[in-house]
C-alpha cells in the first residue's frame, strides 16, 4: 500500500510503541497529561519513511535551512537559556490555526502528527537541541519549519508574512 497524505492517518501507532515516547510520558522529562498525549499521533516506520522521503524528494533542505528560492520569505529564531516564552510567541506569530494538524519528521523512523497548538505549547519536548533536526510541514508545503540542532529555528513561507525583528541581533549559522 502506497502512503500519501490522505491515508497517512491509518499509519499511527500507540504512544507506547513510539521510540521517543519518553519525551512525553516520563516524569524526568516532561510528562504530558493523558488528554494531550491522546492528541499526539506517532507514525509507524512506513509512514515516517514516507514523510522523510517526501521532504527529501522536494529538496527542501538541499541548502540549509531551505532550498534556494523554495520560499519567498524566511524567518529565524534562536533558542537561548530562559527564552521559552519568547519562542512560543515567535511560533504563535507563524499564523497557523491552533487546530491545524502538522507533520513532524525527525528522521526516517520517527515522525508524528500533532495539532499545532500542542506543538507550540510543548515545543521543547518535541525538540532537543544538540541532537535533533526536526522538520515540520503540512501537505501544502507552502511553509515549513526547521528546528536545527544548533538551537536555531527557521521558518519558510510563500505566503505574505512579515519576519520577526526579535532575533535580528543574534548571529545564526545560516
Amino acid at each position: 500500500m502506497n502512503i500519501d497524505f490522505v491515508n497517512i492517518f491509518q499509519h499511527t501507532i500507540p504512544m507506547d510503541d513510539f521510540r521517543l515516547k519518553w519525551r512525553f510520558t516520563d516524569d524526568i522529562y516532561n510528562k504530558l497529561s493523558d488528554h494531550h498525549i491522546d492528541q499526539l499521533k506517532p507514525l509507524d516506520n512506513v509512514a515516517a519513511k514516507f514523510l522523510c522521503d517526501y521532504i527529501e524528494k522536494t529538496n527542501l533542505h538541499i541548502n540549509i535551512p531551505f532550498k534556494k528560492d523554495f520560499f519567498r520569505i524566511t524567518d529565524k529564531a534562536k533558542i537561548l537559556e530562559g527564552n521559552e516564552k519568547e519562542i512560543k510567541k515567535w511560533l504563535y506569530h507563524r499564523g497557523l490555526p491552533f487546530e491545524k494538524l502538522v507533520f513532524l519528521s525527525w528522521d526516517e523512523t520517527n515522525a508524528m502528527i500533532v495539532p499545532w497548538k500542542l506543538f507550540m505549547k510543548y515545543f521543547d519536548s518535541f525538540y532537543y537541541g544538540g541532537s535533533d533536526d526536526l522538520t515540520i510541514i503540512d501537505q501544502s508545503l507552502e511553509w515549513a519549519l526547521l528546528f536545527f540542532h544548533e538551537d536555531e529555528i527557521y521558518f519558510g513561507t510563500n505566503k505574505d508574512f512579515k519576519p520577526s525583528e526579535t532575533f535580528t541581533d543574534i548571529d545564526f549559522i545560516w
